[in-house]
């Protein structure tokens, strides 16, 4: 079972070769979690990212400098910020998605129909422990 999950780690990571740049990959990931979590604020960022505010907020400093990231004031609190993708910052996310999915339908027209059915089979299973799982 190592060997596979070696294997399956090393797939995933293969999909990333399209380079998120102009951003580092913490800053893609926030972006990410601002993509799905429309309005956070930086507190909720931090938790989602794993990390603490004051790493964030340097992080968000940076996002909203290269014009990915808006503040705005918050409509529960006075001394609270909602954190937006802006629509550069959407749009950024929506070509790299773009670009990694034309790299992913590449691969995939190589394969054989029979692998591509064993995968899709393998892939829909693992969705479904993996939602089961965060619902837990």
């Amino acid at each position: 079972m190592p060997a596979l999950a070696r294997l399956f780690e090393s797939v995933v990571e293969s999909g990333w070769d399209v380079s998120p740049r102009p951003l580092s990959v913490s800053q893609l990931r926030a972006v990410v979690v601002l993509d799905h979590h429309d309005g956070i604020n930086l507190r909720q960022l931090a938790e989602q990212l794993g990390s603490t505010p004051p790493l964030v907020s340097r992080l968000c400093d940076r996002l909203e400098a290269v014009g990915f990231l808006d503040r705005l004031p918050s409509a529960r609190s006075r001394r609270e910020l909602t954190l937006r993708l802006s629509d550069r910052g959407r749009a950024y996310l929506r070509d790299l998605r773009a670009r990694r999915r034309e790299g992913v339908e590449s691969l995939l027209a190589k394969m054989s129909p029979a692998g591509r059915a064993a995968l899709e089979a393998g892939l829909r299973e693992y969705q479904a422990l993996a939602e089961a799982d965060l619902h837990r």
